[in-house]
């Protein structure tokens, strides 16, 4: 009897052994399917991190800077910062990356215009800074294009003949609109081949290639550009990996040229050497309209 008791009982904590199991793996794939479901519904929010007016120093009195009101193609009404010069090596238009507003580039604005010597517009993606709306993939690319068509006509020039500058985030616009479009020139600064290629390099573990409606993929993008490209990143990056923006830069017609950043993260700011070469490379530019 002792014996039939033993095998018993062991046999019932066997069942509920598995049972247990059964009843975790349950209830961790109910929770991984969560976040991903989660991480759908929310993921503007993650892609995006816009600071609206008024936070920020909306009077930074280093700048010579005029407001630039516009509306895109959908009607949302955008607000940028236009920076002239008197004798510009080129026109620029800025795409800033996805945290922030376009306060938050007052020191590479000055840079841009003081140093390089260039005019600039830099303008707030819709939901960012004084632009209205909610920031979308369309939304921001939709965005770009009017503040393009702007400082062309501010500038007296074609839209082809701007040049194109993104960072991060703004990079992806800025192949967009160079690959569709083309530019004078295009110049990228820290930026990725895809955002699903930094969401899975952050997130392994959830399924972003699938599923992200945000894309920006410049990789598939910009072999259809066919100016001149300057592109710069540095490592470690903790955002943005070294490798992406390598990937991106290899991928890219010629001519081109790549400046590496040593010993310089995604958010630290740009060193003086870079604005040198940035100089170089616009001065070397054919001249407008040619």
């Amino acid at each position: 009897m002792t014996a039939e008791c033993d095998n018993g009982d062991t046999q019932r904590r066997r069942r509920s052994g598995r049972r247990l199991a059964a009843s975790a793996i349950v209830a961790t794939a109910l929770g991984y399917a969560t976040v991903v479901v989660l991480s759908m519904f929310l993921e503007e929010s993650l892609v995006y991190f816009p600071i609206r007016y008024p936070e920020g120093d909306w009077k930074p009195l280093d700048l010579r800077y005029e407001d630039a009101q516009f509306t895109a193609a959908d009607g949302v009404r955008l607000h940028g910062w236009y920076l002239p010069h008197p004798q510009p090596l080129a026109s620029v238009l800025f795409c800033h990356g996805n945290a922030g507003n376009i306060t938050h580039r007052a020191e590479l604005l000055w840079m841009l215009q003081n140093r390089v010597g260039v005019s600039v517009l830099i303008f707030d993606y819709r939901g960012y800074g004084r632009s209205e709306g909610r920031p979308t993939e369309a939304g921001i690319l939709a965005d770009a294009r009017a503040a393009r068509t702007w400082l062309a006509a501010r500038e007296g020039i074609a839209e082809s003949q701007i040049v194109l500058m993104g960072e991060s985030l703004g990079g992806g616009v800025a192949v967009d609109l160079a690959a569709a479009d083309g530019a004078r020139a295009l110049v990228l600064q820290k930026t990725f081949t895809s955002l699903p290629d930094v969401a899975a390099y952050h997130f392994p573990w959830l399924p972003v290639r699938w599923l992200m409606r945000n894309r920006l993929d410049s990789l598939s993008k910009i072999g259809n550009y066919r100016g001149p490209l300057l592109m710069c990143h540095g490592q470690p990056d903790s955002i943005v990996p070294y490798e992406l923006g390598r990937k991106l830069f290899e991928a890219a017609n010629e001519p081109k040229h790549f400046i590496y950043l040593p010993r310089h993260d995604h958010n630290d700011p740009l060193p003086p050497t870079y604005y040198e070469q940035l100089k170089q490379f616009l001065a070397a530019l054919p001249p407008r309209g040619q």
